[in-house]
């Protein structure tokens, strides 16, 4: 593992390894943020249990986003639409879209995600406190 706030160096994390965030039926698993990108993108998994909903529409005004479906099938809203895309699907949602993601099917499903620019794990300990808030 690298030091943080050191963008110089190769980082190289096992499957499971990262920062482990608790969202319900979510868990994200951050691999790499801002302090190690020099502030470029924040990259992370998010794996939802079956018959699960996500994180509820949102958009972010100045970032982008990439996700890459690892397991399984996961539906995204893109705008006004939901659409299914199964394992090595590909998505990049630009700013300022409305977007959402959950599992409905009776298997666990995994996503990729890039954040660009970085930050978003910023958020991360008031999203596990709503989730632990609203059980």
């Amino acid at each position: 593992m690298k030091h943080k706030n050191d963008h110089t160096e190769t980082l190289i994390l096992k499957a499971g390894q990262g920062r482990i965030y608790n969202c319900g039926t979510m868990t994200a698993i951050f691999k790499a943020d801002e302090n190690e990108t020099n502030e470029g993108y924040s990259v992370s998994e998010w794996w939802l249990e079956p018959n699960s909903e996500g994180p509820g529409a949102h958009s972010h005004e100045a970032n982008d986003e990439v996700f890459y479906v690892l397991e399984g099938s996961v539906s995204f809203l893109t705008g006004e639409e939901w659409i299914n895309a199964e394992k090595g699907a590909f998505l990049r949602i630009p700013a300022g879209t409305i977007h959402d993601f959950k599992n409905i099917t009776n298997e666990k499903a995994g996503v990729l995600n890039f954040f660009i620019p970085g930050g978003f794990e910023r958020n991360m300990p008031q999203i596990v406190k709503w989730f632990e808030d609203n059980k």
